[in-house]
């Protein structure tokens, strides 16, 4: 009997309702619909019972009294439904349960065909033309309420009207007379009014419930859409953001541990540029898998961007936090598999601690940025925890560039030159500038620390050009056969500043190309594209000098002596530093000095601290010597005293160092 019942039913509300078949959240909020005002069924309830009541006791048949009884139950009970789910729905969030709507649908079916009964009965049981007024007016008042009440559910809406109606009318026809059979027409044309006010009702019901529908589902891909990395699907920048914001605030205290890692692919672009994008964009989503694979649920994962990724575990402290590290690092010890290609992927990582590495979320991200550069710069493929001094070399790196950004213009700067010595002639050859920089805080500060930043900040090319200028200048007031030595920097060989800069200093002091000398290092040469050797190239052409420094170590080939030719090489101080001791530095020193004039190539034997190694480099060939036994580097006026000196006593070097001796 029950499938029965459901098997006419699904085709009833199939027939008459089919708008509500599209989706499962619009038929579950058409059922909260039915129970969405409990009053106004406590409110039928009085109503219905009361005047049931009345009817069955002025009737005084123990048939109508019994179907007032049941319809003040059914009513009751309907009320109490309501209730009841109305307080289930407040503590579950999940969709309403089929049972839900059976048990409405009954209750409005049982209650409106007991009121069709009843006034039916009376219709026929009793003469009483007032009572009979009374039941029929009840049950078209209901009918008359069914179809805003129950526009949820049409079929029911429907079903109720039937029940309620047909009775009545037939009840009407029986009873006789003309005004009873024209009411019963009415009651029975009522029928088809009301179920087609109920279907356009519904119909505007079902369409505001999934516009709204459709909107909330809008409103949900756009919340992921904003949340999630549409790529790999991980969180994004902005959600890790508030998530580690919100986890800062929910921590009980300010000693609870929090542990962050900042990684990224090592030489990722390389894998771009070779294999693609839509290569590169498969291995990101790889590794965010593999990542997610490697914290199993000890933390979240969100790409930053790019090739980054930023991983948030709370409760972790510094032991645990490497025992993570160690997990994310294992993953990338075995290839990438990406659409056919087996890709091998190192990362570097660095990793910030809270409570002890940074208070909020913002700082202990920046430390764990740090303590990514750091394990980049020791060479990649390894993870680094962040320590304070980290944070105190950044800061030292900002003072820098911050002074240095003003240490031209309030005159900070300075060039001191070290004289190069002729072995044969003992007279100034070259003196080579060297920058110094006097801060008015911190010092006289070494350009190996300070020439570094100038080049990370692009303030090495102004710097540069002022040193070309300060030092052609200076040069105009030596002997025509002194020369000048400028170190320039490899970043500036990558710009158009080098040459301009160049023109203009000869231009503008008047000093022949001839005297300027460019000392370069092998670096120059390591991503060289052509550019490098065009520039050094026209250089020459108006009659500049070339001189390759630091020559025997780092990337030094004897491919750059082919290529390029240079007018001076300058050998590594650590050769002449034991060529007394050591025979093979020795035998390395002299087969340069011997290479170097076969090639017609002048060259410059490096730090040269005692009287031992001036004799050696002299034995060995060296057209020119530097070192602090010579002289060490001293300001522009001092030089020029010097200079005076020499020439006003007709001295050398060796007689230089007499003089220095006795005094």
């Amino acid at each position: 009997m029950s499938c029965l019942f459901h098997h006419w039913s699904a085709k009833l509300r199939a027939h008459l309702a089919p708008d509500t078949q599209q989706s499962a959240e619009v038929q579950d909020s058409l059922v909260k619909s039915l129970y969405a005002s409990p009053a106004s069924l406590m409110i039928g309830a009085l109503a219905g019972g009361a005047l049931s009541f009345v009817v069955a006791y002025h009737a005084g048949r123990a048939e109508i009294t019994t179907i007032a009884t049941l319809i003040f139950l059914v009513a009751v009970s309907r009320s109490i439904s309501a209730v009841y789910f109305l307080r289930q729905l407040a503590h579950h969030e999940g969709p309403t349960q089929q049972a839900w709507g059976l048990a409405y649908e009954l209750g409005a079916w049982g209650y409106a065909a007991l009121l069709g009964l009843l006034a039916f009965s009376t219709l026929i049981l009793t003469g009483d033309a007032s009572l009979h007024i009374l039941s029929v007016c009840l049950v078209a008042a209901y009918s008359g309420g069914i179809a805003g009440r129950n526009a949820g559910r049409v079929h029911i809406a429907v079903g109720q009207t039937c029940f309620a109606l047909l009775p009545t009318s037939l009840g009407l026809c029986i009873a006789g007379g003309l005004g009873y059979w024209v009411l019963a027409t009415m009651l029975f044309l009522m029928i088809f009014a009301m179920a087609e006010i109920t279907r356009t009702t519904h119909r505007i019901v079902v369409e505001a419930l999934q516009g709204n529908y459709e909107k909330s589902q809008l409103a949900t891909k756009f919340e992921r859409l904003a949340r999630f990395d549409s790529l790999t699907g991980v969180e994004n920048r902005m959600a890790m953001q508030m998530r580690l914001r919100e986890l800062f605030d929910k921590r009980r205290s300010d000693q609870d541990s929090m542990a962050v890692f900042w990684m990224d692919l090592d030489r990722f672009k390389e894998i771009n540029d070779s294999l693609g994008h839509i290569i590169g964009d498969q291995l990101l989503c790889t590794v965010a898998a593999r990542l997610s694979h490697a914290l199993d649920g000890r933390g979240h994962v969100a790409r930053f961007g790019g090739d980054e990724f930023i991983l948030i575990c709370p409760g972790t402290d510094r032991a645990v936090a490497g025992e993570i590290a160690h997990d994310v690092m294992a993953e990338f010890g075995h290839d990438f598999d990406v659409s056919g290609y087996h890709l091998t992927v190192t990362a570097s990582m660095g990793i910030a601690v809270a409570p002890e590495d940074g208070c909020d979320s913002e700082e202990l991200l920046q430390h764990a940025d740090m303590a990514l550069y750091q394990a980049k710069r020791a060479g990649r493929n390894r993870h680094a925890h962040f320590d304070w001094a980290m944070k105190e070399r950044q800061n030292r790196t900002y003072e820098l560039e911050m002074g240095l950004r003003s240490a031209m213009a309030n005159g900070e700067l300075l060039l001191h030159y070290q004289p190069i010595f002729d072995t044969v002639t003992g007279k100034i050859a070259i003196c080579e500038a060297l920058m110094r920089w006097d801060h008015p805080t911190m010092g006289r500060i070494s350009p190996a620390e300070f020439i570094p930043v100038a080049e990370s900040c692009s303030l090495i090319e102004p710097i540069t050009a002022w040193a070309l200028e300060q030092a052609c200048r200076d040069a105009m007031q030596w002997e025509e056969h002194v020369r000048v030595a400028v170190n320039i920097s490899p970043a500036l060989i990558k710009s158009d500043g080098l040459p301009r800069a160049v023109i203009a200093a000869l231009m503008g002091s008047g000093l022949k190309a001839k005297r300027l000398e460019l000392e370069v290092t092998e670096s120059i040469f390591l991503e060289d594209s052509g550019r490098t050797s065009l520039i050094l190239s026209e250089l020459q052409r108006i009659g500049l000098r070339l001189a390759l420094d630091d020559f025997g170590t780092g990337y030094s080939s004897l491919g750059y002596l082919r290529d390029y030719a240079f007018d001076t090489l300058k050998v590594d101080q650590s050769f002449m530093r034991s060529v007394g001791e050591e025979g093979r530095d020795r035998a390395i020193a002299q087969s340069v000095a011997y290479l170097a004039h076969s090639l017609d190539v002048e060259t410059v034997a490096e730090g040269i601290e005692t009287e031992e190694q001036l004799r050696y480099a002299r034995e060995l060939g060296f057209s020119n010597v530097q070192g602090f036994v010579l002289s060490r580097p001293m300001p522009a006026a001092d030089l020029l005293t010097m200079m005076a000196d020499m020439k006003r006593e007709k001295s050398n070097v060796v007689t230089l160092m007499q003089n220095r001796r006795r005094a």
